[in-house]
């Protein structure tokens, strides 16, 4: 792919320089292992020089009329829209996904910033009497302040922009510190938004492979006032201890281990749909990938046959060429972790009716999998698959159906299929997860507050919930 146009440095305060040591490390492309490019390896010093660029930047920009804000916002919509093609290729280069799945994610990564220039003039307070009658309550939001955002290689636009969204429209200033897999959507939404016109030192981005070390520099520099993260729970987890040392505002979204509940007398032609979506979007490297299926014993088998055949008619290939509907996995590590999964769950029992080996050549390839009879126990039920596999368990009762897709240490998102609405939204309150969709294998929507339960999360992104992330509310006591 011709990567012109595309920055490969680091960017901080307005301006694009190397690395504070020089060095740089190479991305490349999961179809092929080729190296596409190299960029800027920022340092421990490059993260403390980002923050100071944030911190001399926020007291303007937090000045700055909340319709200003909303606007410039809005202008970086506009030309995400106009670039969505460049911008769909470039991830499909750098992170290998299908091409119509990039280009669904820069439309939904747009949105991001659609809603948020809409959110940002409607940051509202709120004024009450004191019950004893002694004084009045005034309650104001304010910007949090300067704010780490931390983004995976899953979706690399769509992480970027639901946490840039927010803190812009709040008046934070930012450092976005992305995944050293996928540096380059990240680098040119950078570009993008310093076209819309946002001002120097208000949004830098400092990719690096020694992400450890740089970011735990950074929530450790007392300018640093909020700390967002996605990634793994384990990650979090160390995130959450270190941000301890300095009280940082922290909002994690964390691992799922999604189960996709199908009662009896659900329609089936939707559920399988609904199945497609919500394990196959992205090859099922996605938090909110349906990791587990729980099918009612007397549709079990059909499910699983009917998903098989669905799953093993896809077309798997570089996300580039036509017609390729399942790229590779995003690096060999994470192709192996799947293979090892479906081979310990066949060990236990399981019978594979489609896929279940590696593809050979070069690419990190791993085709559409579905095992049934998975036993209760299986590896592949207790951790995220992260991968194009569908594991398919049969239960009996509404009750072991709820209990089973609370055996999980994770509770980000489910999925439930039924005809019956009361039954429907029984198991939905029911389920321990932060988001469910029924009769939906889709949930994620940039006006809809996004986030988890359990070790699944902490905080909401999206909706006006994920504005207020960005906030401090102040309390004034006053008379008048």
């Amino acid at each position: 792919m011709n990567l012109e146009g595309v920055p490969t440095d680091l960017y901080i305060g307005g301006t694009w320089r190397g690395s504070e040591d020089g060095s740089r490390f190479d991305v490349t492309d999961p179809a092929t292992g080729a190296v596409l490019t190299s960029v800027a390896n920022g340092t421990v010093a490059d993260g403390i020089a980002a923050v100071a660029a944030a911190h001399e930047a926020a007291p303007a920009w937090a000045a700055t009329p909340p319709r200003q804000r909303g606007e410039i916002l809005r202008k970086a919509f506009e030309l995400m829209t106009e670039r969505s093609e460049e911008i769909a290729r470039l991830m499909v280069a750098e992170n290998g996904k299908a091409l119509p799945d990039a280009r669904g994610e820069v439309t939904y990564a747009a949105e991001f910033f659609r809603w948020f220039s809409e959110e940002a003039v409607r940051l509202n307070g709120s004024i009450s009497t004191a019950p004893s009658g002694a004084n009045r309550i005034l309650v104001i939001h304010q910007p949090v302040g300067v704010s780490v955002l931390v983004t995976p290689w899953n979706f690399p636009a769509a992480m970027a922009t639901r946490k840039i969204g927010p803190a812009l429209a709040a008046g934070c200033t930012v450092i976005l510190k992305p995944a050293s897999e996928t540096p380059l959507t990240a680098l040119y939404l950078a570009k993008l938004l310093a076209e819309a016109g946002v001002p120097d030192g208000v949004v830098n981005v400092v990719p690096s492979t020694r992400s450890g070390a740089v970011v735990n520099a950074m929530i450790h520099d007392p300018r640093v006032r909020k700390l967002s993260f996605t990634g793994s729970t384990e990650v979090g987890r160390i995130l959450l201890a270190q941000a301890a040392d300095t009280i940082v505002n922290c909002s994690m979204e964390l691992g799922g281990n999604a189960p996709f509940v199908v009662f009896a007398d659900a329609d089936l032609d939707a559920a399988i749909a609904g199945a497609m979506l919500a394990k196959m979007r992205n090859a099922g490297e996605a938090c909110t990938a349906a990791n587990r299926f729980y099918v009612e014993a007397p549709v079990a088998d059909e499910f699983a046959r009917r998903l098989a055949d669905a799953m093993g008619a896809l077309r798997m290939g570089p996300g580039l060429e036509e017609g390729v509907q399942v790229g590779p996995l995003v690096n060999a590590a994470t192709r192996d972790k799947v293979d090892s999964l479906v081979r310990a769950t066949v060990a236990a029992g399981a019978r594979v009716l489609t896929g279940g080996e590696p593809n050979p050549g070069p690419g990190y390839f791993y085709p559409p999998t579905v095992l049934a009879g998975v036993p209760h126990d299986a590896p592949c039920l207790h951790e995220e698959i992260f991968g194009p596999v569908a594991p398919v368990v049969p239960f009996d009762t509404e009750e072991e159906a709820i209990r089973l897709a609370n055996q999980t240490e994770y509770g980000l998102v489910s999925y439930v299929y039924t005809k019956d609405l009361a039954r429907a939204l029984r198991v939905a309150e029911a389920i321990e997860s932060g988001m469910v969709g029924i009769n939906r294998g889709l949930v994620s929507d940039p006006a809809a507050p996004f986030g988890g339960m359990k070790q699944s999360g902490i905080g909401r992104e999206g909706g006006h919930e994920g504005l207020l992330e960005f906030t401090e509310s102040k309390y004034i006591a006053v008379n008048w």
